[in-house]
């Protein structure tokens, strides 16, 4: 079956520049402002590296359908506890490369046993609290768990575990959703296809190339809630998660109002975005009542990769949304009461990211000034785009927002060396220190190549606090933990305890918290998921700490 498409109408519908009309003013300062430190340096060490050997190919042939330029994630991930963080590469080979913690990685082939499945992402967390980080891989027809069995490998486990395959799972998250100590899992859904369904391919003024999401029907997400250790139920419906707008690409999980129940914020591809609030096990989405389900002018976008941080230091989680090319990549500002207002325009992340399709989408503070940063992973969903429109690539910049004290986000890829990087076809992305430097580094998929390993160089950063949770009464792993930091002179920093978040990916589930010049901080209280609070006071500075739930000092 043909279909034709308008050139303007490229895949995911271009929609006019929006300017967030309703933001006027710049935001007001908090006067929770560490000092700025330094700029940014990264610097690709993918070759010396190790994981150079791995590329990702297409599985189809071209023109490429909406299935095949999906994309695959990665993550950052500590395997056998030994503090170095390892690296997940998810594709049609999904392979672990083990890291020394100096910067050097080795592939483990048999650590997955050859894992066979069109699979597209993954997400982290250790499900069964063994104090060992397991492994959910997301994929077309599929969806896998994988035990990590002490560090050495892991074993698939899905077979009666309850977790059933997925039309189409995208991006996914572990969290505990009823505060029973056991991480559930949400799984996030795309869209109807398949060989019979009808169009494959659409014509733009004749030349045949994939077509938008509009053209296909949305597959919602699926919300499995453990029943006891290794063992799942099926509760979207019971639940109301069900009730979303479907074509669901990504997905953070966090209490965002302090209410004590984590909350899923979901990216949807050209309809609503929704915000589906946890009221104990009853979800109700509250995407258009928060303000998160559309852009500044009321309008769906192509929602991709997402994620939740506190970007100005108010105290509040802000949430961020990638989006497709000529749309602002969303940045809704936390008001208090459930409330969000778009401050992408004002912030400046519509000055220079907007022509690009961005998937891949991550706040961290990447010079430890004590203000989260944006790293954004780029690249066309047309393989032949450059042939339909002259003035795209597919192969797009990846970029890198610098917080300037939660006012602005500066455009630093000409000063922090990610603007001598190649254009990529980019999408999952995934932080983490892994050479444990006290620098937060970065992975970028490119779906059409190596994966870009992006080592964080900076000179006379910030100083740091790094913390590894230990939930009892929680999850071991400490998701859903939010942590405050309290500076010497009063001020607090926000951060919370999670994997989740960008597109298809998954993070250390370490929290590193930038303090800029502080040497020291006043005390470091945690809010545990069960409820319970630690609150310490002998956290030392530039070191990776553990924090138990319930214990009273730091180790």
């Amino acid at each position: 079956m043909k279909i034709t498409v308008p050139l303007a109408a490229s895949i995911c519908v271009l929609t006019a520049v929006s300017l967030a009309g309703c933001n006027t003013k710049a935001p007001a300062t908090t006067g929770n402002s560490p000092a700025v430190t330094s700029d940014v340096q990264f610097v690709n060490v993918t070759e010396q590296s190790g994981i150079g050997s791995y590329a990702w190919t297409p599985r189809e042939k071209r023109p490429l359908t909406i299935l095949g330029t999906i994309g695959n994630g990665a993550a950052f991930l500590d395997v056998d506890n030994d503090n170095n963080l390892d690296i997940l590469l998810v594709g049609k080979k999904t392979t672990l490369f083990r890291g020394d913690g100096k910067g050097k990685f080795t592939e483990d082939p048999s650590a997955l046993g050859n894992p066979q499945g069109y699979f597209l992402g993954c997400a982290v967390g250790d499900y069964d609290n063994d104090g060992f980080q397991d492994v959910y891989l997301t994929g077309y027809r599929d969806g896998r768990l994988y035990k990590n069995m002490g560090g050495k490998k892991f074993t698939d486990v899905t077979a009666g575990s309850g977790l059933t395959n997925q039309p189409w799972g995208t991006s996914a998250s572990f969290a505990d959703f009823n505060r029973d100590g056991l991480l559930d899992l949400y799984v996030a859904n795309y869209a109807i296809f398949g060989p019979k369904v009808m169009p494959q391919l659409c014509s733009f003024n004749g030349i045949m190339s994939s077509c938008g999401p509009r053209f296909y029907d949305p597959e919602r997400g699926t919300l499995f809630i453990a029943t006891a250790l290794g063992k799942f139920s099926d509760l979207s419906v019971k639940t109301g998660a069900k009730k979303v707008s479907g074509r669901g690409l990504g997905v953070a999980v966090l209490d965002f109002d302090f209410s004590g129940q984590d909350s899923i914020a979901i990216a949807n591809d050209e309809l609503p975005g929704d915000l589906l609030k946890n009221t104990g096990m009853k979800f109700t989405n509250e995407g258009a009542n928060s303000g998160t389900a559309y852009d500044g002018e009321g309008r769906a976008h192509g929602g991709m990769g997402i994620d939740w941080g506190d970007y100005d230091n108010d105290g509040k989680p802000d949430l961020v949304v990638a989006t497709f090319s000529h749309e602002v990549k969303s940045l809704y500002h936390n008001e208090g009461g459930g409330f969000f207002i778009d401050k992408s325009t004002m912030t400046g992340l519509s000055d220079t990211v907007q022509p690009f399709i961005t998937f891949g989408i991550k706040f961290f503070d990447a010079n430890n000034d004590g203000f989260i940063d944006l790293l954004l992973s780029n690249g066309h969903v047309q393989d032949n785009i450059a042939d339909v429109d002259k003035s795209s690539t597919y192969p797009q910049p990846i970029f890198f927002m610098q917080n300037m004290a939660g006012q602005r986000f500066e455009d630093r890829n000409a000063t922090s060396g990610i603007g001598k990087l190649s254009p990529i076809v980019g999408r999952g992305l995934t932080v983490g220190d892994y050479d444990n430097d006290g620098l937060v580094d970065a992975l970028v998929v490119d779906s059409e190549g190596k994966p870009v390993l992006l080592h964080n160089e900076t000179k006379s950063a910030g100083h740091y606090v790094r913390l590894t949770l230990v939930g009892t009464k929680s999850p071991r792993s400490g998701h859903g933990a939010l942590v405050r930091i309290t500076l010497a002179d009063g001020k607090t920093l926000l951060r919370h305890c999670q994997t989740d978040g960008s597109y298809l990916s998954a993070s250390d589930v370490r929290v590193h918290v930038g303090i800029g010049s502080n040497t020291s901080v006043k005390s470091v209280e945690v809010t545990w998921p069960s409820g319970t609070k630690t609150t310490l006071t002998d956290v030392p500075v530039d070191k990776s700490s553990t924090i138990t739930e319930g214990a009273s000092t730091v180790r």
